[in-house]
């Protein structure tokens, strides 16, 4: 048997109305409705997090710097540049 914790919420009697309805609806207690919006919202906002990449602020600063900065030539990009307009005017 697994050990559960209990979580008190108040909500407006209409919300709860409106979330009661859902809940039979969807065939599930008002219980299992919340209990299981909760769990999707939870995962929602740690996956949002996690897709996140953090960065010090010093490396982001100098990233940011570089991006924003003129584009150097480069002999390889301007090569491929150079057969892509040789291979669109066959």
């Amino acid at each position: 048997m697994s050990v559960s914790e209990r979580v008190d919420i108040r909500v407006k009697k209409a919300k709860l109305e409106r979330i009661a309805r859902a809940a039979a609806l969807s065939g599930e207690t008002t219980s299992e409705f919340v209990r299981d919006a909760a769990e999707d919202r939870a995962e929602q906002v740690l996956r949002e997090h996690d897709a996140r990449t953090h960065v010090p602020a010093e490396f982001f600063d100098e990233l940011q710097a570089l991006l924003d900065a003129p584009a150097r030539p480069n002999a390889a990009l301007a090569s491929a540049f150079d057969r892509l307009r040789d291979l669109t005017r066959e």
